[in-house]
């Protein structure tokens, strides 16, 4: 009886331990946000395409609501998770060590699991058929919606990348700036690709409904989009002190002037 109270004392600890309740509430976080990004952003795909309420919200009303959303719920969870809500962007940090790779895994779940019950509340709330399909199909080729999701994921994980890991840049407007991306990334390629940028906002739609017509363009383009955009920025970045006084101890810059002055 002892044992098995010692072990039951000990597992109440383990599972009230800071540590483990601060991922608890980071893993939730990243559920209840993804949650409410795919449900925003693909609500508003289905009552812009839908027959009682078509072209009330416009393509760059998409655009919008896609960009806020994100905005939103940055300056809600960041704080808490890191609000990333993409398998990319999350993976992309673990690679570059800005996040734990023990947390990927819990991450990748609850981001899957968002967008999935996501699509599923908006699945019973709407009639959904081919032409109010929420999820990201190519509508040109393969190969084109494959560089569009790359480009794009690359360009969302540069901006990423410089507003959080970068204390150079203004953090405060970090919210802002990927949001303001988003809705140009939408822009631009949501006619071609969809504009997914993200595993887990084309893999719910498309586990809800069956839909698989060219999925792996939405798992492969994001996350090499994000990698390379993470690659690129860490290499430009070269170090978190200022410019000034990168100057100041560089060795081209007291070369230059040496040989100014002589």
């Amino acid at each position: 009886m002892e044992e098995n109270g010692g072990n039951i004392h000990a597992d109440s600890t383990f599972c009230g331990s800071p540590a483990v309740v601060q991922v608890i509430q980071k893993v939730i976080a990243e559920l209840i946000g993804t949650y409410f990004l795919i449900f925003a952003g693909c609500c508003s795909v289905i009552i812009n395409n839908a027959e009682e309420t078509k072209g009330r919200i416009t393509f760059p009303g998409i655009c919008l609501v896609w960009g806020f959303s994100v905005t939103i719920l940055v300056y809600s969870l960041a704080h808490v998770s890191g609000a990333h809500f993409n398998p990319a962007v999350t993976l992309s940090f673990a690679i570059y060590r800005h996040f734990p790779l023990r947390l990927v895994p819990l991450y990748f779940i609850a981001q899957v699991l968002g967008s999935f019950l996501a699509s599923g509340t908006l699945y019973l709330l709407f009639e959904v058929n081919e032409k109010t399909y929420f999820g990201t199909i190519p509508s040109g080729s393969y190969i084109q919606s494959l560089v569009f999701e790359i480009l794009t994921s690359f360009l969302l994980m540069f901006v990423v990348c410089a507003v959080s890991t970068d204390n150079r840049a203004i953090g405060k407007l970090g919210g802002i700036a990927v949001g303001m991306t988003i809705i140009v990334n939408v822009f631009i390629a949501g006619p071609i690709s969809g504009a997914s940028m993200n595993p887990a906002r084309s893999l719910g739609p498309a586990l809800v409904m069956w839909v698989y017509n060219g999925i792996w363009i939405y798992v492969v383009g994001p996350f090499v989009g994000a990698i390379l955009g993470a690659t690129c920025y860490n290499l430009i970045r070269y170090t978190d002190k200022p410019l000034r006084e990168i100057g100041a101890s560089s060795k081209i810059f007291k070369t230059s002037a040496c040989t100014s002055a002589t």
